[in-house]
């Protein structure tokens, strides 16, 4: 099927209260090159200007750094894109169980089942979990738990912050994506699914239309093994597809920060972002 190209710009500013001395920086904003997703075009400007290095992290996520060592009253960084996307592909062959759990028994495949600080849950909803799952196959496992979760945490914008856990999310019944997804890799986890959490970009129309455009938002979903990688985004109960830009993969938010590093100087507020989608083609 074709697919869909889509320009992104990914806007963050910082205004410091006076001065920052220096600052060294790591930004996650470059989306991938994957079967499903093609980045066509990357490019990242700094204000004030500085020089970039680039490399690519153990989660395989490419990261650009930059240290700014003059003073400086704010900063702007402006990540812009231009990705091919396509439809999800259809689901892989379904393995047993016990495939499933040797899976877990060897190599990379083990850090996708096991709890991190953000994906870490008590007893209760792990036990609804499994109560879920029981009988199920894989693919219908996950779709059970994935619809578990969003069925107990209603999405609502500034609910929690960056630090919020999974089982704090459960049991106040609210977040936003970054706890959805949290929480149902945790309990995938939790049930003997290979879970991963994905970063990246959400365009909000479905069917935009071309040329035209409009806020878009940073967004996180899933990723679980059931006989290969599928992408499942909980917040909107769908598969992830053509509107889905990824960016990075990992265990959870911490392995992948869009923006994070150290400044030396005055305190500064909170940083304004903005993404922006524009359907090329």
């Amino acid at each position: 099927m074709p697919g869909r190209r889509l320009k992104i710009r990914h806007e963050t500013r910082v205004v410091y209260e006076g001065s920052a001395t220096s600052s060294h920086n790591e930004l996650r904003m470059t989306p991938l090159t994957l079967p499903a997703q093609t980045a066509l075009d990357a490019r990242i400007e700094i204000s004030p200007a500085a020089p970039t290095g680039s490399y690519w992290d153990y989660w395989g996520t490419q990261v650009t750094t930059f240290d700014l060592m003059e003073p400086h009253e704010s900063l702007r960084v402006v990540a812009t894109s231009l990705v091919e996307t396509s439809p999800p592909a259809p689901l892989p062959g379904e393995p047993d169980w016990g495939t499933v759990r040797a899976r877990l028994e060897h190599g990379r495949y083990a850090e996708f089942g096991l709890p991190t600080p953000r994906t870490t849950v008590g007893d209760e909803p792990v036990a609804a979990a499994r109560a879920a799952v029981a009988g199920l196959g894989p693919h219908e496992a996950a779709l059970a738990v994935a619809g578990l979760v969003r069925d107990r945490v209603a999405y609502i914008s500034g609910s929690t912050g960056v630090h919020t856990g999974a089982q704090e999310a459960w049991s106040q019944g609210a977040g936003v994506c970054q706890d959805i997804a949290h929480l149902t890799v945790a309990l995938l986890r939790r049930v003997g699914l290979p879970s991963r959490y994905v970063s990246g970009y959400l365009h909000p129309d479905p069917d935009p239309a071309p040329h035209e455009t409009v806020a878009g938002q940073s967004h996180a979903w899933i990723e679980y093994w059931a006989g290969g990688w599928v992408g499942y985004d909980p917040t909107n109960r769908t598969r992830a597809g053509e509107s889905h830009v990824i960016v990075g993969k990992g265990r959870e938010y911490g392995d992948i920060v869009p923006h994070k590093g150290v400044y030396h100087g005055a305190p500064s507020g909170s940083p304004q972002v903005t993404v922006e989608f524009t359907r090329v083609a």
